[in-house]
């Protein structure tokens, strides 16, 4: 029988990039690099991670971490297609790979900084940046489906980086009948989880999430969800009325005064009494949704105030969720995010759940700075080395492995 040599080689190249999978599926340690930008869009999270294990056997180390912030070119740019409708269908397309191409660059310097070879990492896990999350219930398409896009191609940045990469993670949530968001869900159940004691951790990015983790761990019980805005209204005015990306220390809001008139009116949207879980984002908490609110109330008030109003909005919405999941009691709540920096936001918190036991998610080991960089890391990891979970399910969503692989040839 005659042999095709140029098949043979394709095939022995293609059977090359399995085994590494399988390999590194089988290592005792997986180095892993997690990648987040959130909503808020002001810079990549890297975490570089150690993992061993899978599921509720997982153990991970982070060795290091840094927050690489975009310069405002590199944003504006983003905010030309970012949560918008109507867009230049080009420059979509030209980002999907500038966000790529910008990420290997972050990767590549934060390894050197840190004396790692890329030969050494297994894995990159990229979660890309959000554009536009569609659920239905934003949507309001009863015939089409939730749906959520997020760009920074995997490809390119396994070819930028030379490092295997799993991206794109949000799709496989979709398909299995998820919106997509929050994903943070998974790593929490499986990182966090503390029989007899029922917790909370709460996210406080662009917009808030928590998780909620029953002491029982009973996987039907568990579930994360969406609240509403945390800091991404907060940024809008900031940029707006001082030019700056964010309300450094709550500085501003602690200057101003809650106008109780725009701020029953802004808690009055149908959202914040959808029932749980659900997901939302800046499409619909934008800055014409603030500014229709402040034209129905005829609030004319000034920029300190406005940001004041937003920063109680925030920390309500959240504790009126919280209170709604523990019918009032009391309870354990652990908080990382932007958000958690915010003085004035974190004293709104505590006064509204007086008698919770608040806490820095750094009390549970992983520092909260680069708790969502980790935990996309871990969605890698379960991806190559996860054991399958049946009918299991989290917060009614089946227990899928998720994120797409690229090789680096």
């Amino acid at each position: 029988m005659h042999r095709d040599p140029a098949r043979d080689s394709r095939c022995n190249f293609m059977k090359k990039n399995i085994k590494r999978l399988a390999e590194i599926s089988d290592k005792e340690e997986r180095l892993i690099v997690g990648l987040m930008s959130g909503t808020s869009m002001d810079g990549l999270d890297v975490a570089l991670c150690r993992f061993s294990g899978s599921g509720f056997h997982t153990r991970v180390q982070v060795s290091a971490f840094d927050s690489v912030p975009y310069d405002s070119e590199f944003r504006s740019e983003l905010r030309k297609i970012f949560a918008r409708r109507d867009v230049d269908f080009q420059w979509l397309v030209l980002l999907n790979v500038m966000v790529a191409e910008k990420h290997a660059v972050i990767v590549n310097d934060c390894l050197k900084k840190w004396n790692i070879d890329a030969a050494e990492v297994d894995l990159i896990a990229s979660h890309g940046q959000t554009v536009f999350h569609a659920p239905r219930r934003l949507h309001g398409m009863p015939d089409y489906p939730d749906a959520t896009l997020q760009i920074g191609d995997g490809d390119h940045l396994a070819r930028r980086t030379g490092i295997i990469t799993v991206s794109d993670f949000r799709q496989k949530h979709v398909a299995a009948g998820g919106e997509g968001a929050p994903l943070a869900l998974y790593g929490d159940y499986f990182l966090f989880s503390k029989a007899g004691e029922d917790r909370f951790l709460l996210n406080m990015g662009g917009i808030a999430n928590f998780t909620f983790l029953p002491g029982s761990a009973s996987a039907d019980r568990v579930f994360a969800t969406d609240t509403g805005p945390a800091n991404t209204l907060i940024d809008t005015c900031m940029r707006r009325y001082y030019g700056l990306p964010f309300d450094q220390d709550g500085l501003i809001a602690a200057k101003g005064k809650t106008s109780e008139i725009l701020l029953n009116a802004l808690r009055s949207d149908p959202y914040f009494s959808q029932p749980f879980p659900k997901s939302t984002g800046p499409e619909l908490f934008s800055a014409t949704w603030l500014d229709n609110h402040l034209q129905d109330t005829g609030t004319d008030i000034a920029p300190e105030d406005v940001i004041a109003t937003l920063s109680e909005l925030t920390a309500g919405t959240i504790a009126d969720a919280l209170l709604r999941v523990t019918h009032g009691e009391c309870a354990s709540l652990y908080v990382s995010g932007g958000g958690a920096h915010n003085p004035v936001i974190m004293a709104h918190l505590r006064t509204r759940l007086r008698g919770w036991h608040i806490d820095s998610v750094d009390k549970l080991g992983i520092s909260g700075d680069a708790k969502e960089a980790v935990l996309f890391a871990l969605l890698a990891n379960e991806t190559i080395a996860g054991e399958p979970y049946d009918e299991t399910t989290l917060g009614g969503v089946p227990l899928v492995g998720m994120g797409k692989i690229s090789f680096p040839d």
